[in-house]
């Protein structure tokens, strides 16, 4: 099965700087991917471009099954975290994660969530997006541990932290990185210079990794990262 971790920036291409529903789903095309967290999704906007942002890219990759689970409303509609897969989604639920401690006055500020699907094939995914702040970090992976599963469980996102940062060491305990199989440094921000990588695929210790990569993409701002797991 094929992972694909995706920040889209609100489906805006990264050149033209305008919304690109197309160059959106061509880049999860080039990655041929089963399953797909997308960040940065809007829905139920008054304004065609912001509105079912995650249908949209379904429709174009052909993507049967999807969800959007919504974190917060800003100006422009619903905006949180979306889902694609080709495998039938049986059930999902959206886990808010809690403000405790969060300085919200701070630039930049929204609520951020958890997506939680189950698939016909018993796999578990969770696709999540951190804030930026340390205590967002903290508040994220301890909600991120309460809601793992111990088997076939896949997390993705854009964590806005580095491999060295030691808030994700519950979760690089708990699950595998499926970065640890990159052939060399690879990094998923920004797109057209990358500099640093942000964006991860971690899978449960039951999964065997069969390879990992951030390709060449330039669409997004965030290169996307894929992963190819074994379906046991």
């Amino acid at each position: 099965m094929k992972i694909m971790s995706f920040n889209t920036q609100f489906c805006t291409n990264f050149v033209t700087q305008k919304i690109d529903f197309e160059i959106m789903a061509d880049a999860i095309r080039k990655c041929d991917a089963d399953i797909v967290g997308l960040n940065e999704m809007y829905d139920k906007s008054h304004m065609e471009e912001f509105d079912s942002q995650t249908r949209k890219l379904a429709d174009l990759t052909g993507m049967k099954y999807y969800k959007f689970a919504e974190a917060c409303t800003l100006e422009e509609g619903t905006f949180g975290n979306g889902f694609l897969s080709r495998v039938p989604i049986t059930d999902c639920s959206v886990i808010h994660i809690p403000e405790k401690d969060v300085d919200k006055s701070v630039m930049f500020y929204e609520m951020r969530c958890i997506l939680k699907a189950k698939l016909a094939n018993g796999f578990n995914v969770l696709v999540t997006h951190f804030g930026l702040s340390e205590k967002e970090h903290i508040n994220a992976v301890e909600a991120i541990m309460e809601n793992l599963e111990e088997e076939k469980c896949v997390l993705m996102g854009d964590f806005n932290v580095t491999p060295d940062n030691k808030v994700l060491s519950p979760i690089k305990e708990k699950m595998k990185d499926t970065a640890d199989l990159f052939e060399e440094n690879l990094m998923s921000f920004p797109s057209d210079k990358p500099c640093k990588k942000i964006d991860y695929i971690f899978v449960s210790k039951d999964i065997e990794v069969i390879s990992a990569d951030i390709p060449e993409i330039i669409s997004a701002d965030h290169r996307p990262h894929t992963a190819e797991i074994k379906i046991q």
